[in-house]
């Protein structure tokens, strides 16, 4: 696998099936087939660029490994990013516009709802979660789960802002590990910090 500044630049059909957990053969098939695009080399041997399989492995909901996501060009992996999920635009809005100044090379990204939120999970898998527990559809708790339960998401940090007022709240998100819990009004200057030192961590 060629490389440059330790990152690959394209796959060989062997290891795109290592990455998707396949055989070989498979791995040929799909390119035959023109389901994963690939080009030729001189010696006849096939060719993956990182950004087209990892395009292909999300098409099929196949988890996107570390190192490919690593290899992507176009920001298919960040990990100093950042996704938002409240459904209080104005509040959501006024994070990340704070978070895009204060943290350096931050990319923030918005949610209103749990199933946006699934969905921007799945395909930019951000290393940082700010996740509002009362949203409309995939309430906070069963995001929270989901995430604990399968790899498509990645696996964020993940920082509870809520208004609720349940004191048994807390220790429920924090056994589902929960990295913390902040209780609205947001103080977003502890917030930032908090995102800087997860981020460092």
């Amino acid at each position: 696998m060629a490389q440059t500044e330790n990152k690959p630049v394209m796959y060989s059909a062997l290891e795109v099936a290592k990455l998707c957990g396949v055989v070989n053969q498979t791995a040929i098939n799909w390119i035959k087939n023109n389901h994963l695009k690939a080009f030729n080399t001189p010696g006849g041997q096939y060719r993956i660029y990182p950004d087209d399989l990892a395009d292909f492995m999300r098409s099929r909901n196949i988890q996107i490994p570390a190192e490919l996501r690593a290899a992507c060009s176009g920001g298919d992996y960040l990990p100093r990013s950042l996704l938002i999920v409240d459904d209080d635009r104005g509040l959501n809005s006024v994070v990340a516009k704070y978070m895009k100044k204060t943290v350096p090379d931050l990319a923030v990204f918005q949610a209103f709802d749990g199933f946006e939120a699934g969905s921007l999970m799945t395909e930019k898998q951000p290393g940082l979660l700010i996740l509002d527990l009362d949203l409309p559809g995939i309430d906070g708790f069963d995001l929270i789960r989901r995430i604990n339960e399968s790899d498509r998401f990645g696996k964020p940090v993940i920082i509870v802002v809520t208004a609720l007022e349940n004191e048994d709240v807390e220790n429920k998100v924090m056994n589902l590990g929960v990295r913390s819990f902040i209780k609205k009004p947001l103080d977003l200057v502890a917030l930032a910090e908090l995102i800087g030192d997860s981020l460092e961590n």
